[in-house]
């Protein structure tokens, strides 16, 4: 029976213009470890029939994280892991169902606080980047009205030298046949009602900062932490900004690591 009792339920949780699939090699490692795992595509992402000009709102956007987590049985907590902009969604999750999070993971992620807007950490991160740092990232407005969201579809040059530095020739080209264009959702968070102490602000938080991130710098994730309470922070070494395709052993050992002390 102690085994059974030592099952963990890890939901991942990919970011911008990524799916589900950017798991496929630590999905396993997390399963063979007697782990159950639950990764998914956001709105318009993966293999997700939305399109983007489509979901107006982070909360449309994490609609199928959220739709999950609805399902759980109020007794289970999951590891909820969100990776780069899915640390938003995650927070999303964390405020709505607070009671069925053992502990968020933010993953070389945006981790907002419940302090400021919403919005507050993306701002932070747009104000600290110029035009170059994007490289040939495309932003277009979702349609003609002045004021609307913007779509952003990452470069193969953006991906190579900022996402993928440290990964296979393979697992570029893998990410870049599979992306697909996303948001960050700027004017509506900028009008989004803040997160809580009693909701977001309940859960336990661990930030993994991946050391050679060149997506968002570590000097950025450490900011993020020292912004927003967390309960440890964990660092993988010599990863770029995708740690579950650069080095999923490396991750898998951290997260099962995680998932001992806080689920």
């Amino acid at each position: 029976m102690g085994v059974i009792n030592e099952q963990k339920h890890f939901v991942l949780v990919h970011g911008a213009c990524h799916g589900a699939w950017c798991w496929f090699k630590l999905k396993p490692l997390l399963e063979a470890a007697g782990h159950c795992v639950s990764a998914f595509d956001l709105s318009a992402s993966g293999a997700n029939t939305e399109q983007i000009q489509h979901v107006a709102t982070l909360l449309d956007y994490t609609k199928p994280l959220l739709e999950f987590m609805a399902t759980l049985p109020q007794e289970e907590k999951v590891v909820l892991v969100g990776h780069s902009l899915g640390g938003m969604n995650i927070a999303l999750a964390m405020e709505m169902f607070p009671e069925k999070v053992a502990v968020g993971v933010f993953l070389a992620a945006f981790m907002p606080d419940y302090v400021h807007k919403v919005s507050y950490v993306l701002d932070q991160y747009k104000e600290r980047s110029s035009a170059e740092d994007w490289l040939d990232t495309q932003f277009l407005s979702y349609n003609a009205q002045t004021g609307s969201e913007m779509s952003m579809f990452f470069g193969p040059e953006f991906m190579s030298s900022k996402l993928y530095q440290l990964c296979s020739d393979e697992d570029l080209e893998l990410g870049k046949m599979l992306i697909r264009p996303s948001s960050m959702f700027m004017k509506d968070l900028h009008v989004a009602k803040q997160f809580t102490e009693g909701g977001y602000g309940h859960v336990r938080r661990v930030y993994i900062i991946c050391d050679e991130d060149k997506a968002i710098k570590k000097g950025f994730q450490k900011w993020m932490i020292d912004n927003s309470h967390v309960d440890e922070v964990k660092e993988l070494e010599d990863v770029d900004h995708m740690a579950m395709l650069c080095d999923s052993k490396q991750l898998n050992g951290c997260l099962l690591g995680i998932a001992h002390t806080y689920a």
